[in-house]
C-alpha cells in the first residue's frame, strides 16, 4: 500500500465514521466484557483452548497493558511445548515442540510480520524476531500447533497469531498508562520504560480510535569468557556492553458505517536499536611459548599454567557496532457479516530493515606499554572455563597505544530489508448439508522479497589513518571476564565517529550480495461440521509458489580497475544471474473433537503442512579460498532458489478435562514425519570453470543445500491449571519432544534440530486477591543446540532454566504498583562444542571444549500503572 493509499483508507474511514455519528445503536452491538488478574487471564486462555476447533493454547492479557511476563517470549515460553531462545537478554525465537524457530509461523492478527535482524553472524531465516515487541501493545496470543486449512502455510512447528486490540471492543475513553524502572546484577545504568493506550468510540460504537505505544530504554551487558582457541590456543575474557532503545507505536481505527459492516485500518511501526561495543582480553596459551599442561582430543588446549618466566604477550581489541532493526506494517481489513454468511477482506504492507549499519574494529595492543603479561592457570576440562590470575591483570588506557585508530580491513556495513505484500479474502458460509454446519473458502496471494547486501569502506589514507587519544575513545572502567578485573569502558559514540572520519566511501561486495523474490498463492476449502458428540473441521489448502534469486556470477575474473574495486571482489564478476523456479502442493487437514461428557474433550488432529527454506539456504553462490595464497582450501558453497519447502505430515491425540473456572488437566500424544529436510551435498574435486591462481587447478570442494532425508518430532504433553476458593492457584506443563533431523544437514554432524529441547517444564504458583497478588514462576528447558553463521558457529547450550517473581498492589480500582524479578538464580549462560572431532567445525566446537559462558543476571523492575 501505498502513502497516497494509506491516506485515501483513513479519510474513507473517518468520513465513513462521521456519516455514521447519528446512526442508531443496533441490538447486536454488545460491550465487551473484560476480566483482569491472573485467575481471570488463565481461566480466558484455558476458554480458548476448549472452545477451538484445533489444537489450541493460549495467553491472554491480565488486563489492558498487562501481559503475564515483561517479554512476549517469556510469556509464549510458558505455554506447553513452547520453549525461547534467548539473545541478548531478551526473547527472541520460539520453537514448538521440538522443531526449529524457522518452522514456527507468527502473524499478527493473521498476517505477516516482517523481520530481520540487527546482529551480522545471525542466520537469514524465516522466523519472526520477538525482540522487537512490546507486550505492553498485546491483546493476546495464539499457538496453534495442528494445521487447519484457513490458517497461512509455512509453520510445521506451530502457527503463533499475536492479537491486538479494537477501539470498538474497548469502552469510550479507556486509557492506560504505565511507567517501570529497574536494574540488573551486572548492568550497571537504570533501564527505564514508559508505555500507554487510549481508546475512544462514540456513542453509537460506529467508530473508533485506539493508539497505543511505549518507549524502553536501558542497558544489556554480557560478561564472561569465550574461547577460539584458533590463534593461539587463545582463551578470551570479554564483557559486550549494548545501549539499547526500543519504540513501539500502534494506531487502530475502526468504523461500523452501516449494520454487519465492518472496517478497519492498522498501523504497527517497531523499532529497536542496539548499538554495543564488545571488548575482549585474550590470553595465549601457545604463542611462542606453550604454557598448556593438557590437550583434548581435538588438539584443543584444556589446561594451561603461566608463570612470569613463561608467558605470552596479551592483547585487546573492541568491535563496535551500530545496528537497529524496524518493523513496520499498515493493513487494511473489511467485513461484513448477515445471518448467512460473513466476508473477510484484508489487504496491507509489512516491511523491515536491519543489519548492521557499520562495524568496526581498534586494536588495543600494537604498540605502548602494552598489557599485563598473563600469570595464572586456565582450566578447561568442564562446561565452564576457570580463568585463575596469579597476578594483577588490571587494565588501564596508559597500556594502550598512545593513539588509536580503526583498522580499514574491519570496517564494513551490512543493511538487508524484507517485505511483503499480501491481499486475503475469506468466505464463510452457514450451511444445513447433514452433518455439515459451515463452508468457508479463500484466497491468498503475497509478493515476498529480501535482500541482503555487504560493504566494505575505503580509507582516505589507510597507511595513515585519522587517530585520537585512548582517552578520547576510552572512559569510566568495566569488569571483564569472570571473576573479573579492570578494563577501560569503550565510548561507543566516539569509536563510531573516528571511524566515520576515516571513511572515504564504500565498495560492494558482490560475493555477499542476495536477493531473494517470492510469488505465493494459496486457495483453500474447510467444512465446519457438528454431529451428536462430534464437531471440527477439514478440509484442503492449495499454495503455488514462484521463486527467483539473484547473485553475482563467480567465474574467476580478474579484479581489473583497483581504482574503483577492491581485491575481496577478485574473481567475481558484475554480471548479476537469476535462478528461478515453481513448485505447488496440496495441504489437507482434518479437526475432530469428540465430548466424552460435558467437561471432557477427546482430540484428533491429523493434517500436511510446509515450511519454505530459509533464505540464507536459497541465497546464489559463496566461495572461500580463492587466489588467498592458501593452496588447498577453495570452496563453493551453491545455494538455490529451487528448493522445494520441508513437509510434515503430524497428527495429535490428546484428552482434556475441564472443572470449575479455569481449571483444566490434559495429555496430549504428537508425531511429524519431515520430508525435503534440506541437507548439505558435499563434492570434492570439483571442476567449476575457474583455476585457482594459487593452485594453478580448476579442483575446488562444491557444497550444494539440496533437498534429501528427512527429520521426526514425536513426543507427549501435559498440562494442569487449578484455582483454589482461598486465592490460590498453580499452572503447570511438561513436554517431552524426541526431534531428530538428518545429521548432514549441519556443519557439527549432530541430528538435532536447531534450538530443540527434549524436555520443557513450567512451573507457576500464584496468589491473588482484589488488593494483593503474586507469582513465582519457574520455566525450565533441557540442553539445545544453537547454530548460527559466522565466526561463531554450532554450540550446545547447557539445560537453562530461570525463576521469576512478580508482586502486585492494587493502591485503587485505578492505581497498581508492581515489582518483579527475572532469573532469581542467576542462571549462567554455558554453551559448548558437542561435534565429533571428526567434523569440519573449529576446534572449540567439538568434544565438549566449553565454547563460552556468560554471566547470569537477575533484573529488578518496580512499575507504577493507571487504568481509567
Amino acid at each position: 500500500m501505498t502513502p497516497i493509499a494509506a491516506a485515501v483508507s483513513v479519510t474513507l474511514l473517518t468520513s465513513l465514521a462521521a456519516n455514521a455519528q447519528q446512526a442508531p445503536k443496533t441490538d447486536n452491538q454488545l460491550d465487551q466484557v473484560v476480566v483482569t488478574g491472573i485467575r481471570a487471564s488463565l481461566e480466558s486462555a484455558v476458554n480458548i483452548k476448549k472452545n477451538a476447533n484445533a489444537v489450541v493454547d493460549a495467553v491472554s492479557a491480565e488486563d489492558v497493558g498487562k501481559l503475564p511476563d515483561t517479554d512476549v517470549g517469556q510469556s509464549l515460553g510458558r505455554i506447553p511445548g513452547v520453549s525461547v531462545g534467548r539473545a541478548f537478554g531478551q526473547g527472541a525465537s520460539v520453537s514448538v515442540r521440538g522443531s526449529d524457530p524457522q518452522m514456527t509461523y507468527t502473524t499478527l492478527n493473521g498476517q505477516t510480520v516482517a523481520s530481520t535482524g540487527w546482529y551480522d553472524q545471525v542466520s537469514i531465516d524465516r522466523s519472526f524476531n520477538y525482540s522487537l515487541l512490546p507486550p505492553e501493545l498485546i491483546g493476546g496470543m495464539e499457538v496453534y500447533k495442528s494445521s487447519q486449512a484457513d490458517l497461512t502455510e509455512g509453520g510445521i512447528g506451530g502457527t503463533v497469531i499475536v492479537k491486538t486490540r479494537k477501539p470498538l471492543d474497548l469502552a469510550a475513553g479507556t486509557a492506560y498508562v504505565g511507567a517501570r524502572a529497574g536494574k540488573g546484577s551486572i548492568s550497571t545504568e537504570l533501564n527505564k520504560d514508559v508505555s500507554g493506550l487510549y481508546s475512544w468510540r462514540n456513542a453509537s460504537k460506529s467508530f473508533g480510535v485506539l493508539v497505543a505505544g511505549g518507549v524502553e530504554k536501558g542497558e544489556y551487558v554480557r560478561r564472561g569468557i569465550e574461547a577460539d582457541t584458533m590463534w593461539s590456543a587463545d582463551v578470551t575474557p570479554s564483557t559486550f556492553l549494548q545501549d539499547r532503545k526500543r519504540t513501539a507505536l500502534n494506531v487502530n481505527l475502526q468504523a461500523r458505517p452501516v449494520e454487519n459492516l465492518d472496517l478497519g485500518l492498522n498501523y504497527l511501526n517497531l523499532e529497536l536499536t542496539g548499538d554495543n561495543a564488545n571488548t575482549s582480553h585474550y590470553i595465549f596459551q601457545a604463542s611462542g611459548v606453550d604454557t598448556c599442561t593438557s590437550r583434548n582430543a581435538a588438539g584443543a588446549c584444556l589446561t594451561s599454567v603461566a608463570t612470569a618466566a613463561k608467558t605470552n604477550p596479551g592483547f585487546a581489541q573492541t568491535w563496535g557496532r551500530v545496528g537497529k532493526m524496524t518493523s513496520e506494517s499498515l493493513v487494511l481489513n473489511a467485513s461484513y457479516k448477515t445471518d448467512g454468511y460473513r466476508l473477510d477482506v484484508t489487504g496491507g504492507t509489512t516491511k523491515a530493515k536491519g543489519g548492521t549499519d557499520l562495524t568496526t574494529n581498534y586494536d588495543l595492543s600494537s604498540g605502548g606499554p602494552g598489557l599485563p603479561k598473563w600469570i595464572g592457570s586456565i582450566d578447561a576440562t568442564g562446561h565452564k572455563i576457570v580463568v585463575s590470575p596469579g597476578a594483577s591483570q588490571d587494565v588501564t588506557t596508559a597500556n594502550f597505544p598512545t593513539t588509536l585508530a580503526p583498522g580499514q580491513w574491519a570496517v564494513k556495513r551490512a543493511p538487508n530489508s524484507d517485505k511483503e505484500d499480501f491481499f486475503q479474502a475469506d468466505l464463510s458460509t452457514n450451511v444445513d448439508w447433514g452433518f455439515v454446519t459451515g463452508v468457508k473458502t479463500g484466497v491468498r496471494s503475497t509478493k515476498h522479497s529480501f535482500n541482503k547486501q555487504q560493504d566494505t569502506a575505503r580509507f582516505f589514507d589507510a597507511d595513515h589513518p585519522k587517530s585520537a587519544a585512548p582517552g578520547d575513545l576510552y572512559s569510566g572502567t568495566i569488569a571483564m571476564g569472570t571473576p573479573g578485573w579492570s578494563f577501560p569502558k569503550a565510548n561507543l559514540g566516539a569509536l563510531v565517529d573516528l571511524t566515520y572520519k576515516n571513511v572515504k566511501d564504500w565498495v560492494e561486495l558482490r560475493s555477499a550480495y542476495g536477493a531473494l523474490e517470492e510469488k505465493n498463492t494459496a486457495a483453500y476449502v474447510m467444512f465446519d461440521f457438528e454431529k451428536d458428540k462430534f464437531h471440527g473441521n477439514f478440509g484442503l489448502r492449495y499454495i503455488h509458489t514462484d521463486a527467483t534469486g539473484r547473485s553475482y556470477k563467480f567465474d574467476g575474473t580478474s579484479m581489473h580497475d583497483p581504482v574503483a574495486d577492491v581485491a575481496a571482489n577478485d574473481g567475481w564478476t558484475k554480471n548479476i544471474v537469476n535462478d528461478s523456479s515453481s513448485y505447488n502442493d496440496f495441504l489437507p487437514s482434518l479437526n475432530l473433537a469428540y465430548d466424552l461428557d460435558k467437561n471432557t474433550i477427546v482430540r484428533f488432529a491429523a493434517s500436511s503442512a510446509v515450511t519454505r527454506a530459509n533464505f540464507d539456504n536459497m541465497f546464489g553462490s559463496a566461495q572461500n579460498g580463492y587466489n588467498d595464497k592458501v593452496v588447498g582450501n577453495e570452496t563453493m558453497n551453491l545455494g538455490s532458489a529451487a528448493l522445494k519447502p520441508m513437509k510434515s505430515n503430524q497428527f495429535d491425540l490428546g484428552i482434556e478435562y475441564y472443572y470449575g473456572r479455569g481449571n483444566l488437566v490434559a495429555a496430549t500424544v504428537f508425531y511429524k514425519k519431515i520430508s525435503n529436510f534440506i541437507t548439505t551435498d558435499t563434492l570434492v574435486h570439483q571442476q567449476i570453470g575457474v583455476v585457482d591462481p594459487d593452485s594453478k587447478k580448476d579442483d575446488w570442494t562444491v557444497n550444494r543445500y539440496v533437498n534429501a532425508g528427512g527429520g521426526k518430532i514425536q513426543g507427549l504433553e501435559f498440562q494442569v491449571n487449578h484455582s483454589f476458593d482461598n486465592g490460590f492457584g498453580v499452572a503447570g506443563n511438561y513436554t517431552f519432544s524426541d526431534a531428530t533431523a538428518p545429521a548432514v544437514s549441519y556443519q557439527d554432524g549432530l541430528n538435532v534440530f536447531t534450538q530443540s529441547s527434549r524436555h520443557n517444564v513450567n512451573l507457576v504458583g500464584f496468589y491473588e486477591t482484589s488488593q494483593y497478588s503474586a507469582r513465582l514462576a519457574y520455566n525450565w528447558r533441557s540442553k539445545y543446540m544453537i547454530r548460527e553463521t559466522g565466526y561463531y558457529g554450532n554450540r550446545m547450550h547447557d539445560p537453562f532454566g530461570t525463576l521469576d517473581l512478580s508482586l502486585g498492589w492494587n493502591i485503587s480500582d485505578k492505581l497498581k504498583l508492581t515489582f518483579e524479578a527475572q532469573n532469581l538464580t542467576k542462571q549462567d549462560d554455558v554453551q559448548y562444542g558437542a561435534a565429533d572431532v571428526s567434523t569440519t567445525v573449529k576446534r572449540p566446537l567439538k568434544v565438549g571444549y566449553p565454547a563460552w559462558s556468560f554471566l547470569g543476571e537477575t533484573t529488578y523492575r518496580v512499575g507504577v500503572s493507571a487504568k481509567f
